[in-house]
């Protein structure tokens, strides 16, 4: 599908890319991940041709058709059902035209196209895409223009999953998610028919929905089977292969010098010395495989211990105008160890409840009750917008510390997570996540008791996140967590409590309970969507189970060679990992030099084999992909 070749490209004087590349294989559901900044984004508008490499080649089977979500979110009069169908724009064309020719035989070429496209069935398709995003039958029928800039997001995402490109191009697409939109995309993207590549930073999804794992680090791209956590295993195997590598080949080179020191001058040893001296210039340092250093998020705990409870609901209801609840019937009570996930779908109330709980709205109706000592923090996303463009965060932190030495300033602000290379940058250059470190770190920094957080992990890499994790599992205060990343409420939440039908209960199941409940609803609610699709494919699943029969009949063949060439290539990197560990006992080289030798042999011929053994399964796999290609 996607062939990248010794591709080098810069930007503004940064390398981005140098000497990469990488195969994509048809059909494959690849997660793309690697540090902020590092060039994801870069690498997608590569990919489609919006930038050219300076070196390299990248190629894509001819004709291929690739999608992604549009950057601008839809803000017309078109009903959202009208808008996703809009996206196919042959069916759109073809429907167009159908109204206006008055030739028999177009007529009839037509109608023969939309039967070749599914386009009897569109409608339903596009309504079970829009459904699973969260927008109901009514939903559907209102114009994107009334709906906020999240929901829309979510309206040009179904529009290019409606499509079902070729090559499916997502850029963190559940930034705009909440977890059951999350959830529905992962089951999407697992069973979705072409080639998909996805960057994302959610753990879940890239240990549930994808296939392998497409690692761009050190200006290199390394291709992973497996999820995100095989993927996390097979680096540190690799590190620490790396590593012994290193101290071997160090060990080599004390032994060399030391010969070289030892016998230089001496005329009877001299050749050998001097042989010594080519081969140590010929011994190039191994460079060690190293992650980027994860830098640490440290919330300031709490100033004060307070008795249990710190906030009390009782028959409470909040809402936005008089007399139009958004929650009502709040009876909970929030005590000062407690860790709180809200779940719920966007729209339910999750983060009305979070600015109640806030003090950002008021009660209508009933009574709440915070400790008169109460500190809180409230993070949202919405709120990096509120940062001062011009100023760094070395200024930001300076105003919240009047008459404190800049050195101190410095030192709150590294407990924030921002590296020095990075304080004196103005916030509106800051990266995503560099601006929600800060932005954390403001909002914690009058030692609160209680922590809101609403979606914090939107512009956060897997690093970072982990770095979230941690700083939460060690704060002392309240927690109340709003997320999509089921990692962070599954490491942080003791609790959860239910936003739905109007009010907040408290939820006894745990997230893979929810999950299932989600799974179970989704599929009664879009039971008739369904029904109307399978009725409306019914005619063609016939011709396409014979279809299918017909290819894998065909294809069986040369699958069973690729198995059988990466069978092959698996036996021989055990054969290589067996000889580099017998070979990293420096010890064989002075007790049994003659087995050494024999070994050391055998481990170059056994790399040939490997060469060769992965050209081959490289033919064999494009053979195997054309041959695919040309069934479609």
């Amino acid at each position: 599908m996607l062939h990248i070749t010794d591709m080098t490209y810069r930007i503004a004087g940064r390398a981005l890319f140098d000497g990469a590349s990488c195969t994509v294989p048809a059909r494959a559901k690849v997660g793309l991940i690697g540090p902020n900044g590092a060039g994801k984004t870069t690498l997608f508008k590569l990919i489609t041709g919006e930038l050219s490499p300076e070196s390299g080649e990248i190629r894509l089977r001819k004709d291929v058709r690739i999608g992604q979500v549009a950057q601008e979110a839809p803000g017309t009069d078109d009903t959202l059902i009208e808008f996703v169908l809009k996206a196919d724009r042959e069916r759109t064309a073809l429907m167009d035209e159908l109204e206006t020719t008055e030739d028999p035989n177009r007529i009839a070429e037509i109608h023969m196209r939309l039967v070749d496209i599914d386009a009897h069935s569109a409608e339903a398709r596009a309504g079970s895409v829009l459904n699973g995003l969260g927008f109901d039958a009514e939903a559907q029928k209102r114009a994107c223009r009334e709906f906020s800039g999240g929901w829309r997001m979510r309206v040009a995402l179904a529009a290019v999953l409606f499509t079902e490109p070729d090559l499916l191009l997502l850029d963190e697409p559940t930034n705009y998610l909440d977890l059951e939109g999350a959830l529905w995309l992962e089951s999407y993207i697992a069973r979705y028919p072409h080639t998909v590549i996805m960057i994302s930073h959610d753990r879940d999804l890239l240990n549930r929905a994808v296939t392998s794992i497409l690692h761009l680090d050190a200006l290199k791209l390394a291709f992973y089977r497996g999820g995100y956590d095989q993927f996390d295993r097979q680096r540190r195997q690799q590190q620490e292969l790396q590593q012994k590598f290193i101290k071997k080949q160090q060990e080599q080179r004390k032994h060399m010098e030391a010969f070289v020191e030892r016998f230089r001058y001496k005329a009877s040893k001299a050749k050998q010395a001097q042989s010594r001296l080519k081969a140590l210039a010929k011994l190039e340092p191994i460079a060690a495989l190293a992650d980027a250093t994860m830098l640490p998020i440290e919330l300031p705990q709490p100033k004060s211990e307070l008795a249990p409870p710190i906030v009390t609901l009782e028959g409470a209801s909040v809402g936005y105008a008089p007399g139009k609840p958004v929650l009502r019937h709040l009876d909970l009570r929030i005590d000062p160890d407690d860790r709180i996930g809200l779940l719920g779908q966007n729209g339910n109330g999750k983060s009305t409840f979070a600015k109640l709980l806030s003090g950002r709205l008021t009660v209508e109706d009933g009574e709440l009750r915070r400790s008169g000592k109460l500190e809180i923090a409230y993070f949202a996303q919405h709120q990096l917008d509120e940062l001062r463009p011009r100023e760094t965060a070395v200024d930001h932190v300076a105003r919240l510390m009047p008459g404190v030495p800049e050195a101190k300033v410095r030192s709150r602000v590294a407990r924030m997570g921002l590296m020095t290379s990075r304080m004196n940058t103005r916030a509106e250059d800051l990266s995503g996540g560099e601006k929600a470190r800060l932005l954390l770190g403001l909002a914690t920094f009058s030692e609160p008791h209680l922590l809101i957080l609403d979606e914090p992990t939107n512009h956060l890499d897997i690093d970072a996140r982990e770095a979230l994790v941690q700083a939460l599992n060690t704060y002392e205060g309240a927690v109340i967590l709003i997320s999509h990343d089921r990692h962070l409420l599954e490491a942080c939440a003791d609790r959860l409590w239910l936003v739905a039908d109007g009010t907040v209960t408290p939820y006894a199941d745990d997230l893979d309970a929810y999950r299932r409940k989600i799974g179970e609803r989704g599929s009664k609610k879009s039971g008739d969507v369904a029904r109307k699709q399978a009725e409306a494919e019914a005619a063609n699943s016939q011709e396409r189970r014979r279809q299918s029969a017909d290819l894998r009949a065909r294809m069986a063949p040369l699958r069973k060679e690729v198995k059988a060439a990466e069978k092959a290539i698996e036996s021989l990197n055990r054969k290589l990992e067996k000889l580099d560990r017998t070979l990293a006992d420096g010890t064989i080289f002075n007790d049994r030099p003659d087995e050494a030798a024999r070994l050391a042999k055998e481990r170059s011929d056994t790399l040939s084999e490997i060469v060769a053994a992965e050209e081959r399964w490289l033919e064999l796999s494009a053979e195997l992909e054309e041959g695919m290609a040309n069934a479609d």
